[in-house]
């Protein structure tokens, strides 16, 4: 497969990142290169799926949900996956449901305003009769939060 991004692109997406408020114009002018560059750039970027949203970046800590907790989830096999993810998707403080190997089935990122309301959240997320068991986990701190560009310059050094 070939490489995704090149430097400009890489450039372009931590300006992005940056200042996700910028408009193509000024992008331009910082980079230095043509508008038209820009746009056909972010609409390649767009469509490859390197670009996923323009969306703000939201704390959940912020809006109250101060404790993050990583669950394990044990699913019933003869329903699959689809439909419990299904279900977690329907619950607001289920963050991420990602297929896993290993012991478990699903792993998911939940957040919750306090150690009880994680119960009350983890109620939830088992009251699906394709869920067998979950094992939990309770974040204490964010040593590195989630991030990409690292990841953005890493592809284009690649690319270089």
């Amino acid at each position: 497969m070939p490489n995704p991004i090149d430097v400009l692109d890489a450039r372009l997406i931590g300006l992005l990142a940056a200042e996700p408020r910028i408009g193509v114009l000024e992008c331009s002018r910082r980079l230095r290169v043509a508008r038209g560059t820009v746009q056909a750039r972010l609409d390649r970027l767009t469509e490859r799926g390197v670009i996923r949203g323009y969306g703000p970046d939201i704390d959940p800590a912020a809006l109250g949900y101060g404790v993050t907790a990583f669950v394990t989830l044990e699913i019933r096999q003869r329903f699959g996956h689809d439909p419990v993810a299904a279900h977690l998707a329907e619950i607001p403080e289920v963050l991420e449901a990602h297929t896993i190997t290993g012991s478990g089935d699903l792993m998911c990122r939940i957040v919750a305003r306090s150690n009880s309301d994680l119960q009350r959240v983890i109620d939830r997320v088992m009251g699906f009769d394709g869920i067998e068991r979950s094992s939990t986990i309770i974040a204490l701190a964010e040593q590195i939060p989630h991030r990409t560009l690292p990841l953005v310059a890493a592809a284009a050094r690649l690319a270089s």
